[in-house]
């Protein structure tokens, strides 16, 4: 692996990208299934993401580019400690918007800009304690044959209106190569806490079952409020479809040094 730098970060190697977690996630906080993923990724210079990354992390990069993700989903089943999923607030229509980030650890990570869901008790609960951006919105989503269509409208707390809607065409199965593991093999985030350090959060799950995804449409908002407007004119790099893994999240690590 290269070595990555970040203006005010010493270099350091980043850890190998496995299909699996090189880690245990350690004692399991919750759990949650994540199902019938669109991933949609643009390649960009790190520089341009650098500033949306929380301190002590820099762009982690494949071939000296890094990426923007656009993942809509299922989230289905969210579970407290090893219990069952809970009823109704617990599955809820997700797209998010991703960056790609490593730590002085050397551990690769992502860092969500944004997350639009359709529950508002969970976006509530992320929102005030472990203080994820999430966002309460108007979502579908639908599949007809290899069809998957996915819409999105923010409520709250805005920009009230901005949209997404996004429809692909599944493939077949893809056995993947080192910038689909790059993209998807991610054993954690990088969440800045509110004293302004940043927290490493561990998760684990199968390695992903992934296809071959065609684009037919991509009409989006979520970018561009996001911060990344050029990249709503243009079409993704690289497209491709999961029917989704059960995944376990540990307990965060504590605060890295910025």
């Amino acid at each position: 692996m290269g070595l990555l730098a970040r203006e005010g970060l010493s270099e350091i190697e980043a850890e190998p990208i496995t299909p699996t977690s090189p880690r245990d996630a350690g004692r399991t906080v919750f759990t949650q299934r994540w199902e019938e993923l669109t991933f949609l990724h643009w390649a960009v210079r790190p520089e341009q993401v650098a500033p949306h990354l929380p301190p002590g992390t820099r762009p982690d990069t494949f071939e000296g580019r890094t990426y923007v993700g656009l993942i809509p989903f299922w989230m289905q089943g969210i579970g407290l400690g090893r219990g069952p999923g809970l009823p109704y607030v617990g599955s809820f229509h997700e797209t998010n918007v991703r960056l790609y980030s490593v730590d002085e650890q050397g551990r690769r990570g992502v860092v969500f800009v944004s997350l639009d869901a359709s529950r508002l008790a969970p976006v509530l609960a992320a929102r005030w304690g472990p203080g994820l951006p999430y966002l309460w919105s108007r979502m579908d989503r639908r599949r007809s044959g290899e069809r998957v269509t996915y819409t999105c409208s923010r409520r709250w707390p805005g920009p009230r209106g901005a949209r997404s809607r996004i429809s692909v065409r599944v493939g077949p199965p893809i056995e993947a190569g080192p910038l689909e593991h790059f993209l998807t093999a991610r054993w954690g985030l990088h969440l800045p806490d509110r004293g302004g350090r940043t927290r490493y959060w561990p998760n684990e799950h199968p390695a992903w079952p992934l296809h071959d995804a065609t684009v037919d449409e991509v009409d989006d908002e979520l970018l561009a409020v996001a911060g990344f407007a050029d990249l709503a004119a243009r079409a993704p790099d690289h497209a491709m479809f999961s029917p989704g893994v059960d995944v376990v999240f540990g307990p965060r690590n504590p605060a890295l040094q910025p």
